[in-house]
């Protein structure tokens, strides 16, 4: 049995879903992507933990994908392993316990529902909810860091162990886990009481926003860069001259300098060579190294 006639023996005998050669493109929100070798998505938390098992001591490459909204892949030759199954929703009290596969604004809605305050910001960030915690998501003035009250996962040693946030060392957009091969399985939200009316209107402002200000009508991978020191990377851009620029299909928003966008049928190597000419280009103009917000996977 080759290692990955394994990894689909064991990922179907759980009810998961396991396809070999799998076109990754309807799997980001950018719409790009080449192949993996093998694409499993595990129906639960203790077959994810066998998969990863499988891969460390074969020695397989792996890559963990949420709902790909902040990722740009080409192609990769292992195994992409989805935790898209693992999202289950548990409210008790004042907490709220989430799959990693689940959706971010799944969970905000849930909290609306129980008149629990906090996530108001978070609402309208397309990701999952263990890749919010991952690279500790946030927007307009809020963040994962704000809510979180702790998270399972499986460790180097393949384990499962619980830790809480103050051990996560979120900062802006980063915590341990971009440091450690860990798999975040399940994260716990710590909330507050609230008035379900003010909940709405807050959550309903800041989407309004979003769609004033950004391009949701296109594919994309949110903001492209992070936030430089003592500025924006929005407004370094748009100086710069660099607002409608385009390569192929790739273009940087007309609306909001800070995307690039996927205008229609863009490649990966169209997005990478638009992404370096725009550091090239605020480099020599303004002094400024800008380093990208979204994970570029070609392997």
């Amino acid at each position: 049995m080759d290692n990955y006639a394994e990894i689909e023996k064991t990922c179907r005998e759980s009810g998961g879903f396991c396809e070999r050669n799998f076109t990754l493109a309807d799997k980001t929100s950018m719409k790009i992507g080449g192949e993996c070798d093998i694409f499993a998505a595990p129906k639960d938390e203790k077959t994810l933990c066998v998969l990863l098992k499988i891969c460390r001591e074969r020695g397989i490459s792996h890559f963990i994908l949420g709902k790909g909204s902040n990722v740009l892949i080409n192609r990769f030759r292992g195994v992409v392993i989805s935790t898209a199954e693992l999202c289950d929703i548990k409210a008790c009290g004042t907490f709220i316990t989430a799959g990693a596969g689940a959706a971010l604004a799944a969970v905000c809605k849930t909290a609306l529902e129980r008149s629990l305050t906090g996530m108001e910001c978070l609402f309208g960030i397309p990701g999952s909810v263990g890749g919010a915690l991952y690279m500790n998501a946030g927007a307009y003035g809020g963040e994962m860091k704000d809510v979180v009250e702790s998270c399972r996962y499986i460790g180097e040693d393949g384990e499962f162990h619980e830790m809480r946030a103050e051990e996560m060392a979120l900062c802006y957009r980063g915590s341990v886990f971009r440091k450690r091969d860990c798999v975040i399985t399940s994260v716990t939200f710590r909330l507050r009481e609230g008035e379900k009316a003010a909940i709405k209107a807050r959550m309903d402002e800041l989407m309004q926003r979003r769609r004033d200000k950004q391009p949701l009508e296109y594919p994309s991978c949110g903001s492209t860069f992070k936030r430089p020191e003592n500025g924006f990377a929005a407004a370094l851009i748009e100086e710069c001259g660099l607002k409608g620029c385009s390569v192929g299909g790739a273009q940087v928003s007309e609306k909001h300098s800070g995307f690039v966008i996927n205008k229609g049928g863009a490649a990966f190597e169209d997005v990478t060579a638009l992404v370096e000419h725009i550091k090239k280009v605020v480099r020599e103009e303004k002094g400024v190294e800008l380093e990208c917000e979204m994970i570029i996977v070609d392997k």
